[in-house]
């Protein structure tokens, strides 16, 4: 028997394996784990993807707007030296015209993607690449930062493509896995009843005795009769009564009003964190954390608007707001599987009391 077992293994193919393979490494990316990983992934590899596209055409752009920002001092101070100041009709027309020249080419510069910032920093950092995936897949879309490169633009495109339908698979599988864990929170904690007291101890009457041995040989006989006529009714029946006490978390329903507190806490957990990082004033930072988690993205108010001076405090802003959103999109989806579920419940208790849906009605 071992050596034909032996041989079996041996015998499986490489495609064979290979679709054991393909089948548990698509089991893992449709896991909950797995669907965060492949978000995450997605979102760094379209982090390094724009950062190589737009950041050394932002960089170029930057470095023209300082060159010609030099040449453009130094030719007014040309023209100065060149004009006596008696002349000073002739002055202000030259320098009208080199400063018009100036205001045009800034203009062209905006174009190709200057920001209007003096130093040469790149807004297409790491940081800064995968915040932009996250909002484009997440249809934020602040603004504040759009490709300006055809191989951006175009990138862009399929990008959203793919990742648009991977975060509603990440909104819909983390949110259902948070709405699940707090539905048994809920349950233990808010919903718990108190134990009952234990009956008062009885003096057991001798004359009962041999009837109750009775009934207990009757019992055993019946229960081993069962078992082996229906094993799996059997092993069904003895693991719902080995765990009486386990909660039924499809009979229990959230309301809505701690659901609006959850997300209410959040946006203000927010707007205290954005107050101290972006020095906004609280009303301001309540109202970029409600743009921001509706997927409304208006982007008069972004992340690192505040300190693009300081390149470290950059870096990390655009890290903890991605991070901020990430949790707050489930969290948020998590809220409304919680107010979806109580709504459907009020409204079935509606039917009910209405006559128009019956008892045994799905």
């Amino acid at each position: 028997m071992a050596p034909s077992r032996r041989s079996r293994r041996r015998d499986k193919t490489n495609t064979e394996k290979a679709k054991d393979c393909c089948r548990a490494f698509t089991a893992f990316v449709f896991s909950n784990v797995g669907i965060i990983a492949l978000f995450l992934g997605y979102a760094i590899v379209g982090a390094i993807v724009f950062q190589k596209i737009e950041g050394e055409n932002e960089l170029r752009s930057k470095y023209r707007v300082v060159n010609l920002r030099r040449r453009t001092a130094q030719q007014l101070w040309n023209i100065t030296r060149q004009f006596n100041v008696m002349f000073e009709g002739n002055w202000t027309d030259m320098v009208n015209s080199e400063i018009l020249e100036f205001q045009e080419r800034i203009v062209a510069a905006v174009g190709e993607g200057y920001d209007g910032h003096a130093d040469a920093s790149s807004q297409w950092t790491f940081s800064g690449g995968f915040l932009y995936s996250l909002t484009v897949m997440t249809t934020i879309g602040y603004g504040n930062i759009a490709p300006r490169t055809d191989m951006g633009k175009i990138v862009t495109t399929f990008y959203t493509c793919v990742g648009f339908p991977l975060f509603l698979l990440y909104l819909s599988n983390i949110g259902s896995v948070l709405a699940h864990s707090f539905k048994w929170l809920y349950a233990k904690l808010c919903r718990c009843q108190p134990a009952r007291p234990p009956p008062p101890e009885q003096v057991p009457d001798p004359s009962l005795e041999h009837s109750l041995d009775e009934a207990e040989d009757q019992w055993r006989d019946e229960l081993t009769s069962s078992r082996s006529r229906s094993q799996a009714g059997s092993s069904e029946t003895s693991s719902t009564a080995s765990e009486p006490s386990q909660v039924d978390l499809s009979t229990v329903t959230v309301p809505i009003s701690m659901c609006l507190i959850i997300m209410a806490v959040y946006i203000c957990g927010g707007a205290m964190f954005f107050a101290k990082l972006e020095d906004w004033d609280f009303l301001t930072s309540c109202y970029f954390c409600f743009i921001s988690l509706s997927t409304i993205g208006f982007g008069d108010y972004v992340p690192g608007s505040s300190f693009r001076l300081d390149s470290a405090s950059v870096e990390t802003g655009f890290v903890l707001t991605s991070m901020y959103l990430m949790l707050g999109m489930a969290i948020i989806a998590m809220c409304f599987n919680l107010m979806q579920e109580e709504v459907i419940q009020k409204v079935r208790s509606c039917a009910k009391c209405l006559g128009c849906l019956h008892g045994g009605d799905g």
